[in-house]
């Protein structure tokens, strides 16, 4: 079975699929650091099917270049990541046409960015995001199901989706997808539920072809018998100080535990790559001592309006009280993460307070799920870790991804 990702960006949906055994045909994105990290874990794949992995190793331990590892991969491999804007898709479709070589789509996957849906950036943007413009990529994304008919499409979003615009978009697509000839069912689903240790809720969308003889799972009921404390992500991580790590090669400080080994986290390349934390000022780091202290002593979260007058230079004193916010060890999952941590780490401040900073980029990609074997481009290499923050807060955890894609394979 094969699959095309639209909105690809990291490829946290594509890595659940390819885990349960599809095989990509294209990934359409637009950002082109997010297209260097799909060329990267598509050379991961290549390599490792080909018995050739020590060369990905070479590659995470800096011995070799960008260039030289996207060398050892056929061409035609890499051009499989498609680095356009949805909205070219005359050009989107020749591409895609070529690569299947007469071959039919099996399944379309993807969702459209989230931020014009979110009830967080509603509530932020005066118009309530009606002026934004990808509001409507769902359009687009018809267009795709229009061309290659899929027996069945997996469209992934946020909750917001559903009230957005008083449900006129949600209304509207399913509009769409009932005149492309598909069934729709829509599912209201939990990260946690999928052995992800985060409190990510999602809405998956569903569609079937007309002429198939399909009955959806109820994914809601979905539990994984993978679980654990959110401290199974820092364990046998070293330590840092704000502005500390190593973008390419670090070791592993103890070993492996329970969570790492199910959720498939640490697989075996024993290569610790982008654990890295950002720099923070003395004025930042005196919040997240006194932060971490109030959760730590007493489980009790940072209200902003506590804080000494001199630490408050927000303006905004009315809302978002707890944008200072500590990753709970001691949780069976943490606080969604999204991808305004590319911006700044205060919503993500590391539970010890020794350390005294947020998590780092590997921290962030481990409470998505994303194995540690995957590398985060930016578009320089060895630039990445805004965007390697950008891409993680943004994705689809691959754990959860997979739990979807075999209840798939199940179906058809």
């Amino acid at each position: 079975m094969n699959f095309v990702d639209l909105f690809a960006g990291a490829g946290g949906l594509s890595e659940g699929f390819i885990r349960a055994g599809f095989e990509p045909i294209a990934h359409v994105e637009s950002d082109l650091a997010a297209c260097f990290t799909l060329k990267t874990r598509t050379a991961f794949h290549y390599l490792k099917n080909t018995n050739k992995l020590d060369s990905y190793i070479a590659y995470l331990k800096g011995e070799i270049s960008r260039d030289v590892l996207y060398s050892l991969v056929p061409e035609e491999i890499l051009s499989t990541i498609i680095n356009r804007t949805i909205g070219e898709n005359k050009i989107i479709f020749d591409e895609i046409d070529d690569i299947l070589g007469g071959n039919e789509v099996d399944i379309i996957i993807g969702g459209p960015p989230c931020q014009a849906y979110s009830l967080v950036g509603r509530a932020r943007d005066e118009y309530r995001m009606k002026k934004d413009k990808r509001n409507h990529l769902y359009i687009q994304y018809y267009e795709f199901l229009n061309y290659y008919t899929p027996k069945v499409f997996i469209f992934e979003n946020v909750p917001g989706l559903l009230s957005a615009n008083d449900g006129q978009y949600y209304e509207n697509m399913c509009m769409l997808f009932e005149k492309a000839n598909y069934f729709t069912k829509h599912f209201k689903l939990e990260a946690n539920n999928f052995g992800v240790l985060q409190n990510r809720k999602r809405i998956l969308i569903i569609g079937y072809r007309k002429d198939l003889n399909i009955s959806l799972p109820n994914l809601e009921d979905y539990r994984s018998d993978i679980s654990s404390m959110v401290s199974s992500i820092f364990t046998d991580l070293p330590k840092l100080r704000a502005g500390e790590g190593i973008v390419k090669f670090a070791a592993y400080t103890d070993k492996t535990n329970s969570w790492l080994e199910k959720a498939s986290i640490r697989n075996g390349i024993d290569v610790l790559t982008q654990h890295i934390s950002r720099p923070n000022t003395e004025q930042d780091k005196e919040i997240y001592r006194i932060a971490v202290s109030k959760w730590n002593c007493n489980k009790n979260r940072l209200d902003y309006n506590d804080l000494p007058e001199r630490l408050k230079t927000h303006n905004n004193r009315h809302s978002f009280f707890d944008r200072f916010k500590v990753v709970g060890a001691d949780l069976p999952y943490s606080h969604t993460l999204v991808a305004h941590i590319a911006k700044d780490g205060h919503y993500y401040i590391h539970p010890d307070i020794e350390q005294n900073r947020s998590i780092s980029v590997r921290e962030a990609a481990r409470l998505q799920s994303f194995p540690d074997d995957f590398y985060f481009e930016g578009v320089m290499e060895g630039h990445n870790r805004t965007a390697a923050y950008k891409q993680i807060g943004n994705a689809v955890p691959p754990l959860m991804a997979q739990a979807i894609a075999e209840k798939i394979i199940e179906l058809i």
